[in-house]
């Protein structure tokens, strides 16, 4: 039996992007395949790893340096990682990519508006936007969009559905995965060994 060789997807986008749901359908895919899977979702590790950290750029730095060490450890311990904080600087992703390795970056594209209209259930966006909250990524806070990301996953124009399943031909293309088959479907594809599960709206949100 061969061993598995570990790598970790590290998908970036602004929040409400669909980093989360997309992640998890993930994850149950590897898992389905038999692969030593883990996922490390950015509001989860914020609740545990990082609880402290603030939003200034040192804290999100801070926060980012945190997931990339734990995502090397995991990588190297042959498991298939997958990590989907908003991580809006390109430095640090870039850092991230060098420590890990074996590093695929997937860029979770979607705008503030689309974000601001459909997918803002605490109307965080709009408390931004009319500059009730500051330091917001997208908004008065950067987000450095990936210059040569491995794959770029568009979720104003693809449904969650086909997102995995282009993530998948991807991991397929680059050697990560045997064949990019969808075997995860339905109810199950948002539902297993994850705290996260999609709400009604399409977002993920975590169950306590």
């Amino acid at each position: 039996m061969s061993e598995q060789q570990g790598f970790t997807v590290w998908f970036t986008g602004l929040s409400g992007s669909g980093k989360s749901t997309i992640a998890e359908m993930l994850l149950h895919e590897f898992q389905a395949r038999g692969l030593k899977a883990e996922i490390l979702d950015g509001d989860v590790v914020r609740q545990n790893l990082s609880k402290g950290l603030g939003f200034s750029k040192e804290d999100r730095d801070t926060n980012i340096a945190r997931i990339a060490f734990v995502a090397d450890l995991l990588t190297r311990n042959g498991v298939a990682t997958i990590c989907c904080p908003i991580s809006p600087y390109k430095a640090t992703r870039d850092d991230a990519r060098e420590l890990i390795g074996e590093f695929v970056e997937v860029y979770v594209h979607a705008t503030v508006d689309e974000i601001a209209a459909n997918r803002d259930p605490k109307g965080l966006y709009k408390k931004a936007l009319a500059g009730e909250i500051t330091g917001f990524t997208g908004v008065d806070d950067p987000y450095e969009v990936p210059e040569n990301p491995e794959l770029v996953v568009d979720t104003l124009a693809e449904s969650p559905e086909d997102s995995l399943q282009n993530v998948l031909k991807k991991l397929a293309e680059l050697g990560r995965i045997d064949d990019a088959t969808v075997l995860v479907e339905g109810d199950r594809a948002h539902s297993g060994q994850t705290d996260l599960r999609v709400t009604d709206s399409g977002n993920v949100k975590k169950e306590h």
